[in-house]
């Protein structure tokens, strides 16, 4: 059934060629740092949507700058969050499956966006898709997404469905209630032999949404999920987000809920923690836009990366995400205790590393893991969508 919502208009957003002059912010992997612009007036900060060329830029109207003695111009926690259609937050239950597979709802692309460096070890795309305010959706939740043409394995039948996590709030990147984002890797073979790309093992529905032009209709399903649900009940609690990759795309939507929207009945004033893994610097996702808050909320938002291919752990090998837990692991351990919220959203092959991890820090401090994890499921703070 459909559910046809009336919103507000949307903010004024600035236009691509009132800011085509401003300067990017400097962002390293290890250190975020804003710099103005001399073309910035100390009035907007700008937030893209990606890490290249962005098509879509959100507002942060009337944000005061201050001047550090260490001559390094950065932002005030002192800003004003952009203004949201409030008729989203009426619903007390997330919404699920309002369409079926076989009755999709017919969305439209309006961008898509490579996200990625030159030197990524492959293509990731931000995608906004509208669906008119039709499918609504929680934070944390998934849209199903049907590729055009037959299924090569069923012939005469639709492609299967595909689930990708929505990467923004239930306001969308343009604040109306009416888009979602997806975070979306392009999914291809490489002969191990040849070196070259197999165009027929390649991913269906990744590769037509990658490759898609703005106008282009998309078949949506869902939206479907509960397990990645923000918790909002205690608007003061610790989240600590793992991810790897794509895995990025639920907590993007839980960071700009707490840090960049106005929500009247969600004023977030707890610690979000967001630990990141990815191959190199030039695979990073939304790096900008974390960085950010993490220079505007420094006592809310920490962020950790785990660079495997630029970065060394402890013993000298590869720096994983799972390494990089395990140097904070007393503290997490700690506020798991006190009651945090730990979720981890990525590839199915991340969580033996960061299961055997936990395991072994646990039995350091005399700790039994399982019995440990099984109350952690208990009090539902523990809360894992894998692919």
């Amino acid at each position: 059934m459909a559910h046809g919502i009336c919103l507000q208009a949307a903010p004024n957003v600035p236009s691509l060629a009132a800011v085509s002059a401003w300067s990017k912010k400097t962002c390293s992997p290890t250190s975020c740092k804003l710099k103005a612009s001399p073309q910035l007036n100390g009035e907007t900060r700008l937030f893209f949507s990606g890490d290249s060329s962005p098509a879509v830029f959100t507002l942060f109207p009337r944000q005061r700058i201050q001047r550090h003695r260490a001559g390094i111009v950065k932002a005030s926690t002192a800003v004003t969050k952009v203004k949201v259609p409030l008729e989203l937050e009426e619903a007390k239950e997330p919404p699920l499956n309002l369409w079926k597979n076989k009755a999709p709802y017919k969305g439209v692309i309006k961008s898509v966006e490579r996200i990625v460096g030159p030197n990524a070890t492959g293509e990731t795309c931000h995608i906004i898709i509208d669906h008119d305010g039709n499918v609504p959706y929680w934070e944390g939740q998934s849209y199903g997404i049907i590729a055009p043409g037959e299924n090569p394995k069923k012939p005469g039948t639709p492609n299967t469905v595909r689930l990708y996590s929505i990467a923004s709030t239930r306001y969308g990147d343009n604040f109306d209630g009416k888009t979602a984002s997806l975070c979306v890797r392009r999914a291809v073979y490489v002969d191990p032999e040849t070196g070259k790309e197999d165009p027929a093992k390649k991913g269906v529905c990744s590769n037509f949404l990658c490759d898609a032009k703005p106008g282009t209709e998309v078949l949506i399903t869902g939206p479907s999920g509960k397990v990645l649900l923000l918790p909002e009940e205690d608007p003061n609690a610790v989240h600590i987000m793992v991810a790897t990759g794509t895995g990025i795309a639920p907590y993007r939507a839980y960071l700009r809920r707490m840090f960049m929207e106005d929500v009247p009945n969600y004023k977030f004033g707890g610690l979000a923690w967001l630990f990141l893994g990815v191959a190199n610097t030039d695979s990073l996702l939304y790096h900008k836009e974390f960085c950010s808050y993490k220079d505007q909320y420094p006592d809310n938002f920490r962020y950790d990366l785990a660079l495997s291919r630029e970065q060394r752990n402890q013993k000298g090998g590869k720096m994983y995400v799972q390494d990089k837990i395990e140097e904070y692991s007393s503290e997490l351990f700690d506020l798991l205790d006190k009651g945090a919220h730990i979720y981890f959203c990525g590839l199915r092959g991340m969580m033996p590393g960061i299961q055997d991890t936990l395991k072994r820090v646990a039995e350091e401090q005399g700790l039994n893991w399982e019995e440990k994890l099984s109350q952690l499921k208990k009090k539902k703070q523990w809360h894992v969508e894998v692919y």
